[in-house]
């Protein structure tokens, strides 16, 4: 069984830092797609960036130059790292995963995702 667990919320100051992390146990397929979505309240969840085992990263327009995904070396731990950030980058943070490749522009297609955390909230203050 696939377990998602995300952990490194909390609340900041606008213009400051804070970094993700993502434990994925049981996962077993040979290939992934790992990803950061975010949903405030009263939005849509939407993507914010992406790891493919094959196709390498992507980021959503809003967060490209701020944020940084990167994964540890045996690759079960998945990290974002949120720097510069803006009081609309506040909502409730989701790690996900996939077997399933991401390219194109399915990317942050979120029923492309079979793995989902629970969720960690980021509050960013003005």
């Amino acid at each position: 069984q696939v377990q998602v667990v995300e952990s490194g919320g909390g609340s900041v100051q606008a213009g400051g830092s804070l970094r993700l992390s993502c434990a994925v146990s049981g996962y077993t397929y040979s290939r992934y797609c790992m990803g950061w979505f975010r949903q405030a309240p009263g939005k849509e969840r939407e993507g914010v960036a992406a790891i493919d085992s094959d196709y390498g990263t992507k980021y959503a327009d809003s967060v490209k130059g701020r944020f940084i995904i990167s994964q540890d070396n045996a690759k079960d731990i998945l990290f974002l790292q949120m720097n510069t950030l803006k009081p609309e980058d506040t909502a409730m943070y989701y790690c996900a995963a996939t077997s399933s490749y991401c390219s194109g522009d399915n990317w942050f297609w979120v029923w492309r995702y079979n793995y989902w955390g629970q969720g960690t909230q980021v509050t960013v203050s003005s």
